[in-house]
This record gives structure tokens, C-alpha cells and sequence, in this order.
């Protein structure tokens, strides 16, 4: 649809346009140019396109870096360049608590039921520990995680 003047859907091409072109850019920078790139894309000054794509690029690189001994760097390098974008912030630090719990490192009881919504679906869906698994099946924040924290507890005794 056009506006009356077509000003607002120029400004949403260019907006959509920057948007797939940050999500290209992150998808093939070079781990050295990361951070630069990453600075240089939350600057731009629709702040809500540009932290949405870098919450892409963090969900992507994480699930990449998850079981990586440079995850801790990795992370910790983008909480700096993030700053006080609290979005920002407590997915990195989500992202944290799944590689903790993934590699046997510790982890608190509440720091998993406090969890955002999208922390506890994807712990049911990529943990493979019990312990999380049952506190999730037990105390998870929504009927679906404690659902579907029971099937993944079922699946793993049927496969033992």
C-alpha cells in the first residue's frame, strides 16, 4: 500500500532493506571483524531493527559457539559492545546459563525458573540434562515447558 505522499514506505524499504542487509553482513563476517560490525550496527538509528538483528545474529552464533571453549570470550566480548541494552544483555546472559547447564558447569535452580519464556523453551528444547529437565517440568514458567519438559524427560528413559 502507498501512503499519501509515499514517504512512510520509502522509509520502510530502507529500513527492510538495512535489516537483511545487516542480517547478510553478520552472517559472513569474519570472527576478527565481529565486534566492529556489531558496534557499527547498534548505532544505527532505528535502535529496534538494529537489536533485532543482532538478537539474530547472537541466537545463531551461540548455538554455533554453545559447547566451544571461545563461547565465554565470544560472549563476553558482545555483553561489552552491547552495553546497556537490557534486551541485549539478559539473552547473552540466557545464552550463558544454556552453555553452563550444556557443558556440566554450575548453575542455579532459580536462575532457570526465573528464565524468560524464550530461555525456558529452548532449554527444554536443546538441554540434555535431567536436573533441568525435571526443575523445568516442575517449575517451568508456562503449562507448554513443564509439557514439554516431561515429554523430553520420558523420551530419555525410553532410550535408555
Amino acid at each position: 500500500m502507498s501512503g499519501p505522499n509515499g514517504a512512510g514506505d520509502r522509509s520502510a524499504e530502507d529500513e527492510h532493506q538495512r535489516f537483511a542487509r545487516y542480517l547478510h553482513e553478520l552472517a559472513v563476517v569474519r570472527d576478527e571483524d565481529e565486534a566492529d560490525l556489531v558496534t557499527r550496527i547498534l548505532r544505527d538509528s532505528d535502535t529496534t531493527m538494529a537489536q533485532s538483528a543482532i538478537v539474530r545474529h547472537l541466537d545463531r552464533r551461540a548455538t554455533q559457539l554453545l559447547a566451544d571453549e571461545g563461547f565465554t570470550a565470544w560472549a563476553r566480548a558482545l555483553a561489552e559492545i552491547s552495553g546497556e541494552r537490557e534486551f541485549l544483555a539478559r539473552r547473552l546472559h540466557e545464552w550463558a546459563l544454556l552453555r553452563s547447564i550444556t557443558v556440566g558447569e554450575p548453575w542455579g535452580s532459580e536462575e532457570v525458573t526465573t528464565g524468560s519464556d524464550w530461555f525456558q523453551r529452548k532449554a527444554v528444547e536443546a538441554l540434555p540434562s535431567p536436573a533441568a529437565l525435571t526443575l523445568l517440568a516442575e517449575a517451568g514458567r508456562t503449562r507448554h515447558v513443564r509439557a514439554a519438559a516431561r515429554r523430553r524427560l520420558h523420551q530419555g528413559h525410553r532410550s535408555d
